[in-house]
């Protein structure tokens, strides 16, 4: 009985421990900020920014830049785990991502803004990270997106769905090269790519080609965001 007494203790807690900012959001949660989630269970607290007022709120914010502050031109392991702090740009982890996709359904909001105060989005109306895979990390942390509704950016992404990510030290797009390298990035890159949300921060219109933080069918391969927010949020 002691037993079985202390497994409910426990599966309360893990009832209370909140997988993503919906559920952060009906503990009555309900402004923009920093609040901890706990994707691989009771134990791994992780900081996360819960957008609470874009269309209803509730989303989990897994990428965000504004300032070039953090370098997002980074290696394989700091892309499965995540880096960044989540009060500034940062990026929650692919294992993470997988996780949480794992647990639940979820959308996709893409938030994006240039240096002329222009705001554009992208949703997708289904998001998943290798979810049919044994080993997500040996799967590649494929990208699964669909269902595409535009708020005025244009859909760059769907080109990228079924993809592995791709950092430069590990390539796994299908081009000859390694476009995280040629890209300056890491991402879900195909041949190469009509996003490159983790390029360079270069700052509005640039002269290299495709290597600035770009969304291709918004403001093509010259011009790098001031601003990216990826988000999800349960449907």
């Amino acid at each position: 009985m002691a037993n079985q007494r202390r497994l409910t203790a426990l599966e309360k807690s893990c009832l209370q421990q909140p997988l993503d900012c919906d559920d952060i959001y009906s503990q009555g949660y309900q402004t923009d900020g920093v609040y901890l989630i706990y994707p691989s269970g009771p134990s791994v607290p992780v900081p996360v920014f819960c957008d609470m007022t874009t269309s209803g709120g509730k989303w989990t914010v897994f990428q965000k830049r504004f300032n070039g502050s953090v370098s997002f031109f980074r290696g394989w392991n700091d892309y499965k785990l995540g880096f960044g702090r989540a009060d500034g740009e940062y990026w929650l982890g692919l294992q993470n991502l997988h996780l949480l996709t794992l647990k639940q359904k979820y959308e996709l909001l893409v938030d994006l803004e240039d240096f002329e105060n222009n705001t554009a989005s992208a949703k997708y109306a289904e998001f998943s990270i290798s979810p049919n895979a044994v080993s997500a990390e040996e799967d590649g942390y494929t990208l699964y997106v669909a269902g595409f509704e535009d708020g005025g950016a244009g859909d760059s992404l769907s080109y990228h769905s079924g993809q592995k990510f791709s950092t430069f030290d590990r390539d796994q797009d299908l081009f000859v090269q390694n476009c995280a390298a040629l890209s300056s990035g890491a991402f879900w890159f195909r041949s190469c790519h009509f996003a490159n949300l983790n390029g360079f921060y270069l700052g509005g219109s640039h002269l290299s080609y495709a290597n600035g933080i770009n969304w291709a069918q918004w403001k093509g391969f010259y011009y790098s965001l001031k601003r990216t927010e990826m988000k999800i949020r349960r449907t």
